[in-house]
This record gives structure tokens, sequence and C-alpha cells, in this order.
């Protein structure tokens, strides 16, 4: 692994863009396709992703601080305050992504751009992170990109099921 990334960190920043963008896009998906009001949309969507940042980032802190309570001889050397902020600015940033679409287009032309633009983001994420862990980036974007259409997959059969 590259040296110039704390694996605290990375792990932090990975699972938090990665868990963003999934999450988010089922929420999206499976709301607009249940519901038609973009108002209702775009209010569950922000809803979701601000509370499940916070959740996010308040589990890493806890976490990783039981982490560091066991480690013998100071092994971690990371900040629990820094490992959350980046799950939690990882996880926005994630979660932006198909949002804004939602934002900007109308139905169902948004939940389509919303999944294209995850995919992509999903594919990018994991060909990065192949990049910096030196470890087949391609494979590494089609994996991550598989388990996102799984998710956004429940998303919208969930959404489709319970419509109102």
């Amino acid at each position: 692994m590259n040296h110039f990334v704390h694996e605290d960190y990375l792990r932090a920043g990975l699972f938090g863009i990665q868990d963003g963008l999934v999450s988010t896009t089922g929420v999206v998906v499976g709301i607009s396709t249940g519901v038609e009001d973009k108002a209702i949309i775009i209010l569950a969507s922000l809803v979701a992703v601000t509370v499940e940042a916070s959740s996010m980032a308040a589990g890493q802190y806890s976490s990783e601080k039981a982490v560091h309570q066991l480690a013998k001889g100071g092994k971690h050397t990371d900040s629990l305050t820094a490992g959350a902020l980046i799950m939690f600015f990882g996880y926005l940033l994630g979660g932006v992504v198909p949002i804004i679409p939602t934002i900007t287009f109308n139905q169902p032309q948004a939940r389509i751009i919303a999944i294209i633009s995850a995919f992509v983001g999903l594919f990018l994420l994991g060909y990065i992170k192949g990049q910096i862990v030196e470890h087949k980036p391609l494979r590494s974007a089609i994996e991550l990109f598989i388990i996102g259409s799984l998710a956004t997959g429940i998303g919208l059969i969930v959404g489709y099921i319970f419509r109102v």
C-alpha cells in the first residue's frame, strides 16, 4: 500500500464515500419510485444523508476508540476526530451525487441520472482505491460497481412494492 495514506483514514474515507453513494442512491431511487412529489424526494434524501453521515461519523469515532483502547503499546496513531470527520464528509460527498440530479431534473429522468451518476462514482471510487492500494484497479472498480448495483436494485424494488 502507498504509505502516504494512513490506513485508518483510507478506510474511513472509502467507507464513507461508498456508503454515501450506495445508501443515498437507494433512498433517492426508492422514494422517487414510490412517490411523485419532488419536494418529498428531496426532503427525504437530504434528511437521510445528513442523519446517516452523522451516524456513520459517530460509529467511526466510537468503534475506532474501542480499537485504540484494545491496542497495547500505542499501535494506533490515527486521530479519532480526524477519522470521524473523514467519514462524515466522505458520506456527504458520496450522498450528494444522487441528490443533485433529483434537485436539478424532473422525474423519471432525475432517477435515471442519479443511478448513472452513482454507478460512475462507484466505478471511479473502486478504480482509485485499486490504484492507492496497488491492486488491480479495474477489478476493484467492477467489484464496487456490482455491489452498488445490487443495493440500488433493492431500493428500486422496495420503492415499487410500497409506492404510495
